[in-house]
């Protein structure tokens, strides 16, 4: 006898504020009556904290400050034991969105040494003789707009050999001028990333010029820090030996799950940066890097 569970939002996008109710419904579904011993939904918000490989074994105090921080905790008694009739059956839930005690809500984020998350589980316990089924659901938590307005900030840029930073053979390299733009770097996290590039002239063929974005997250406690920088997306934004004096517009959207609003927090920071990347054709790598602040309104 086969049984299915499901949880069902009311919001097609699963998108919830602090102290609004995530409502919805368990979709229970068997083609027999079904025999339970009661049915569970709980709610979770946790921080996951990893270190990464460089780090493990550094630092003893770490693995305190690394154990997931726990933002909501909440259980509710769907049914108590009995019986559910054959067919599909429906049974609506509505949770408050409420931190635990005087914790924060930060906004779902998807990274690699921090991942912040929240999800709805369903159980229903049965028999011995029968597997008990649940259920799993993600949820979005969007932090609280903030109310000030975001000033932008706009980046002129020039790169030549001698703005160059980490170089050690200065005098071997081609010559090149590449001027260009950010519209800002104090970014609304639902707004697209804008600027423009410019090579005004260089020596050697440009192969491609890409844009990087690059999260920053950092982890650990008064006694240190590890701060790991990996990339979340590459766009190319021109290919192969692009007209001097030309404008190239810079156009990055930033992926939903994968940025959050800048966050900081006494364990662990979130911040991004992005850097323009400009490939020459003898496989120079030139790179100037932008420090981010993502921010909604």
């Amino acid at each position: 006898m086969s049984a299915t569970l499901d949880i069902r939002l009311k919001r097609a996008n699963k998108v919830y504020r602090e102290g609004e109710v995530v409502a919805g419904v368990i979709v229970l579904a068997s083609k027999e009556p079904l025999q339970h011993h009661g049915i569970t939904l709980s709610m979770e918000g946790l921080v996951n904290l990893q270190l990464s490989s460089k780090s493990v074994g550094v630092f003893e105090a770490f693995y305190n400050s690394v154990k997931p921080i726990q933002l909501i905790s909440t259980n509710i008694e769907v049914a108590k034991a009995g019986k559910i009739p054959g067919g599909k059956t429906e049974i609506p839930f509505e949770f408050p969105l409420h931190a635990k005690g005087n914790k924060v809500l930060y906004e779902t984020y998807h990274g690699v040494f921090v991942n912040i998350q929240y999800t709805l589980r369903c159980d229903l316990k049965r028999s011995l003789l029968a597997k008990d089924l649940s259920r799993n659901c993600e949820f979005i938590v969007h932090c609280q707009p903030q109310k000030s307005r975001v000033v932008p900030t706009p980046v002129n840029f020039t790169i030549t050999p001698d703005t160059l930073q980490n170089t050690r053979e200065r005098s071997l390299l081609p010559k090149f001028l590449i001027r260009g733009h950010l519209d800002a770097t104090n970014c609304v996290i639902s707004q697209p990333l804008t600027g423009e590039v410019v090579v005004e002239h260089s020596d050697v063929p440009i192969k491609s010029i890409e844009l990087q974005l690059v999260r920053v997250e950092t982890c650990g406690c008064a006694e240190g820090y590890a701060r790991d920088a990996t990339e979340i997306q590459n766009i190319q934004i021109a290919e192969g030996d692009v007209c001097h004096g030309l404008s190239i517009p810079i156009y990055m959207i930033f992926p939903r799950l994968f940025t959050c609003p800048t966050l900081e927090t006494t364990n662990f920071k979130v911040e991004f940066e992005v850097n323009i990347v400009v490939v020459l054709h003898d496989d120079h790598l030139i790179t100037e890097n932008f420090p981010l602040k993502l921010c909604r309104i």
